[in-house]
């Protein structure tokens, strides 16, 4: 990732500022129809990414971003995307701060996401991962 405009590590971004709305597991498996233990596991398989949003927080836990999920599923083209990061060794915290950052292409790569153009944001993590 080109982070010329924003030198800052991916994994030190405040997640709490980048991302608009953060879910509990129970509201994701909500949104999902699914049973939290079923949120766990598409977590662990790269379908969905968790992070704590606010680490210094007493009794923060794993939340999810609002937006990974569109339609009652996870957003079109993100697990394969989420698996192609963490095989070139992204955290999950890193992956949602690049996901929510305008640094790359015009507007965010989890917009592009959303609005079926994951071409180019799949082309700028491959570069990324390598």
């Amino acid at each position: 990732m080109d982070q010329t405009s924003d030198p800052t590590p991916l994994a030190d971004h405040d997640l709490a500022a980048l991302v608009p709305e953060w879910i509990d597991w129970a509201e994701a498996a909500r949104r999902l129809g699914v049973t939290v233990g079923k949120v766990r596991t598409m977590i662990r398989d790269h379908e969905l990414a968790a992070a704590v949003p606010n680490p210094g927080e007493p009794g923060a836990g794993q939340r999810i971003p609002a937006d990974l999920i569109q339609d009652g599923l996870p957003v079109k083209g993100l697990p394969g995307l989420l698996t192609l990061l963490h095989d070139g060794h992204f955290t999950d915290r890193e992956i949602i701060a690049w996901l929510f950052l305008d640094a790359d292409l015009p507007g965010r790569p989890i917009d592009a996401l959303r609005e079926n153009r994951g071409s180019e944001v799949k082309r700028r993590a491959q570069a990324m991962a390598l």
